[in-house]
């Protein structure tokens, strides 16, 4: 088993625009039987955006397993063992502590235990999804997925060409790029995110 890490700053408002961190329903709506039926089309039409947008979207998935069908490009950093994975998140945290809005969350001893909390999931073969708001509006997510295998996704980011890269990359600068666990993840601040698998195909998104 080895683990990627994957950072995202952006607008929480990108952030929360879950059409694009849903993987699309396997099944797309009906087509339209007549052409003034609007809505239908409008449906469908969204559909093929998101079953367009989703794999390539650099917004961190809901389901933070997600991350393995991703670009290889917006992995931050890949490591065998999952101290070093942890040692990335705390790297993180102490990196943007000083941004963080709520001063409960600038707490070096908190963060400690939320890198050590890291660590424990980790070594478990769970996936850890954290998320900080930093100057309003923006977010901070970061993200460490286990891989080969992983609980809930069978691919990896680096069976598509390439090994994995030891240690972590260079951080993105914040344009919303980068960024994202197995399972649910909670992103209220400062929390280790990891529960129950959502399902695959969790919507079409809304017609817009």
């Amino acid at each position: 088993m080895h683990h990627h890490g994957y950072l995202w700053v952006g607008p929480k408002e990108r952030f929360d625009n879950e059409a694009l961190r849903r993987p699309p329903h396997p099944e797309p709506p009906p087509a339209p039987v007549a052409h003034e039926d609007v809505k239908t089309e409008q449906l469908l039409k969204r559909y093929r955006e998101v079953a367009a947008e989703f794999p390539t979207s650099d917004l961190p998935p809901i389901e933070t397993a997600y991350w393995l069908i991703k670009p290889r490009s917006l992995v931050r950093g890949s490591w065998d063992e999952a101290k070093e994975a942890a040692a990335w998140i705390g790297e993180r945290l102490a990196e943007y502590a000083p941004r963080f809005a709520s001063e409960r969350d600038r707490d070096t001893t908190r963060l400690a235990q939320v890198a050590n909390a890291t660590a424990e999931r980790l070594e478990s073969g769970t996936d850890v999804s954290l998320g900080f708001y930093l100057e309003r509006p923006t977010y901070l997510s970061l993200a460490v997925v286990a891989c080969s295998p992983n609980r809930a996704r069978t691919s990896c980011a680096w069976r598509r060409g390439g090994g994995p890269q030891q240690g972590p990359a260079a951080d993105p600068p914040e344009t919303g790029r980068g960024g994202g666990g197995h399972g649910r993840s909670f992103r209220t601040a400062g929390r280790v995110g990891a529960g129950a698998s959502r399902p695959a195909g969790s919507g079409w998104g809304r017609a817009r």
